[in-house]
């Protein structure tokens, strides 16, 4: 069965290569590239040779990769020098996704304004989201030169106000939706709402699960997330890749990756099967 991972279920940075041969060994075959999803990291060339030579080594393919807003190079930052920054890390990240052969999109956070927003702080977020579509703009050229759209992701609470207004600004080959379905869990819980209205501009996935209450990250069926009507949806919307899992070891029972990853693999099969019986393709 084809499903993706996330690179980062024990560790985000330093060397993968230990966690992409265990994600092959437990049966995945594809790769949500999560390291260094929050830092102001740049790979270079040597590095992605390098990546490039474990897919090869390990049978694992590129599907998305999870772009960064670090602390200093934030592509909706009101700083000009710091998202202009960012800009060339998300350039980076798509240039990067290209040449390994990805299949997917490069995954990126965005400003978000969610059911927890403090008024004073509404005006402050209207700003990055002009700094956001600013950003956009400037990228576009890059997006449809490598063929590798951008899905901007959902954050916990989030009322996909952000979201839909870029939605409006960009067409679909653009900029799409990627879907976190442990941050819709979470808090309010609307999250399968705000998906079943923007279906049509899915384009990624972040699978995992949670108590509600937290980011816990936990593979299917460990946590409260009704599963049965995400794969309704899913089946129903314009996802058509592989299915895509970013989970962790951290609120779970396991300590070892090998033990962790068969058991997640086993679940994560069970929703694929899940999303299959209500008409996922």
């Amino acid at each position: 069965m084809k499903l993706a991972v996330n690179t980062d279920f024990q560790k985000g940075t330093g060397c993968p290569e230990e966690s992409l041969r265990a994600a092959a060994a437990a049966g995945f075959t594809h790769l949500h590239w999560c390291h260094q999803w929050n830092t102001d990291f740049i790979y270079g060339e040597a590095e992605q040779e390098q990546i490039k030579a474990w897919l090869h080594e390990f049978g694992l393919t590129l599907l998305d990769i999870h772009g960064s807003v670090g602390p200093e190079k934030n592509w909706f930052s009101l700083l000009e020098y710091e998202r202009l920054a960012g800009v060339e890390m998300v350039a980076n990240r798509l240039k990067m996704h290209a040449a390994l052969g990805g299949t997917g999109v490069v995954m990126m956070h965005a400003p978000a304004i969610t059911a927890r927003t403090p008024p004073g702080d509404v005006d402050v977020i209207r700003a990055q989201t002009a700094a956001l579509r600013k950003s956009l703009h400037e990228l576009t050229p890059l997006i449809r030169q490598t063929g590798v759209p951008i899905a901007l992701e959902n954050t916990p609470n989030d009322l996909f106000e952000v979201i839909a207004e870029m939605f409006d600004a960009f067409p679909p080959e653009i900029v799409g939706l990627c879907y976190d379905s442990g941050h819709g869990h979470m808090g309010e819980d609307r999250g399968l709402d705000f998906l079943e209205v923007h279906a049509d501009r899915l384009l990624a996935l972040h699978l995992h699960d949670n108590d509600g209450g937290n980011d816990q990250h936990q593979p299917p069926y460990m946590g409260t997330l009704d599963w049965e009507r995400l794969a309704n949806l899913l089946a129903g919307s314009a996802y058509r890749r592989e299915l895509s899992f970013e989970i962790a070891m951290r609120c779970t029972p396991f300590t070892e990756a090998a033990a962790f990853l068969e058991d997640a693999f086993a679940r994560c099969c069970r929703f694929a099967e899940q999303a299959k019986a209500a008409g996922f393709v």
